[in-house]
C-alpha cells in the first residue's frame, strides 16, 4: 500500500482508527411516540470502541423519499468526532434498485470521503441468491468482498457460523464476511475471512419492537485506517439496504 493510500483521511480519523481491531456500531431507538405511531426519524448512528463511545452521525434525506422509498432512498452522513464535531467520515448514498434474490444492474452503492478526501466506495456485484458487494480504493482499486457466509457451494446463506440463528449465542446474528477482492474461494465455511460486519441482536424487546439495529465490525488484522474507514462506512451500506425496511 502507497504511503499516500496509508494517510487518507482526517486527524480525528486517523487518532481514532490507528490500532483499533473492531468498532461497535448502534442505531438510536426512536422516541417512544414516534414508534407507536410508525413515524419516520432521520436515521443516526453511535460508535464506540470497546465500552467508550467516540463518534455519532446522523443522515441527511429527503422525508418524502424516506417514508416511500425506504429501501432505497437516497442519504448523506458525516461521521463526527463526540463532543468535537470533527469529522471522521462523511458518506453518500445514491438512489438504486433494491436488493433482492438476484441483482444485475443499477447496484447499490456508498461513496466515502473524509476532510475532502476520497476514500472509496462500496458497490454491489451481479449476484444471484448471495448477495455480494466489493469494496473499492480511492483509485478505483479492488480492495475488498464483503458477502454472508455460504453453503450448498455457494447457492445459500449459511446461517449458523456465528451459532444457532434461532437461540444461544447465534440468535438474531446476521454476519457479511470480508474476503480479499482477488480471492476466488470465498463460499463454504472454510472460506478465509478477513473481517466481518455482523448485525447483532441488542435485546428482544428492542428487536421485536423498533427497528434500531447494531454491528459488530472486526478489522482485518493487516488493514490500514483507510480500509477501517472503508469498512466502518461498509455497515451503514449493509443497514440502510437490508435492515432499514423493517
Amino acid at each position: 500500500m502507497q504511503k499516500q493510500e496509508m494517510d487518507r483521511g482526517t486527524d480525528a480519523l486517523k487518532a481514532h482508527l490507528s490500532g483499533t481491531a473492531s468498532m461497535s456500531i448502534r442505531q438510536t431507538r426512536r422516541g417512544w411516540l414516534q414508534e407507536c405511531f410508525g413515524c419516520e426519524a432521520r436515521t443516526e448512528f453511535k460508535y464506540f470502541i470497546g465500552d467508550n463511545q467516540v463518534a455519532q452521525s446522523l443522515d441527511d434525506a429527503n422525508c418524502c423519499c424516506r417514508i416511500f422509498c425506504k429501501p432505497i432512498y437516497p442519504f448523506t452522513a458525516q461521521v463526527k468526532e463526540l463532543n468535537s464535531d470533527a469529522e471522521l467520515l462523511s458518506v453518500e448514498r445514491p438512489c438504486r434498485c433494491a436488493a433482492g434474490f438476484c441483482k444485475c444492474c443499477c447496484y447499490q452503492e456508498l461513496i466515502m470521503t473524509s476532510g475532502g478526501q476520497p476514500m472509496g466506495s462500496i458497490k454491489e456485484t451481479c449476484y444471484y441468491c448471495v448477495p455480494e458487494f466489493k469494496i473499492y480504493g480511492a483509485q478505483n482499486e479492488e480492495i475488498y468482498k464483503l458477502h454472508p457466509p455460504t453453503c450448498c457451494c455457494g447457492m445459500c446463506v449459511n446461517c449458523f457460523t456465528e451459532g444457532n440463528p434461532c437461540c444461544g449465542k447465534g440468535c438474531c446474528k446476521v454476519p457479511f464476511w470480508v474476503f480479499d477482492a482477488k480471492d476466488n474461494k470465498t463460499n463454504g465455511s472454510n472460506a478465509k475471512l478477513l473481517g466481518k460486519i455482523v448485525k447483532v441482536p441488542k435485546s428482544l424487546m428492542v428487536e421485536v419492537f423498533t427497528d434500531s439495529d447494531a454491528f459488530d465490525v472486526t478489522f482485518p488484522s493487516d488493514a490500514n485506517v483507510t480500509q477501517k474507514a472503508l469498512l466502518m462506512g461498509s455497515a451503514l451500506l449493509v443497514n440502510a439496504t437490508f435492515f432499514e425496511e423493517k
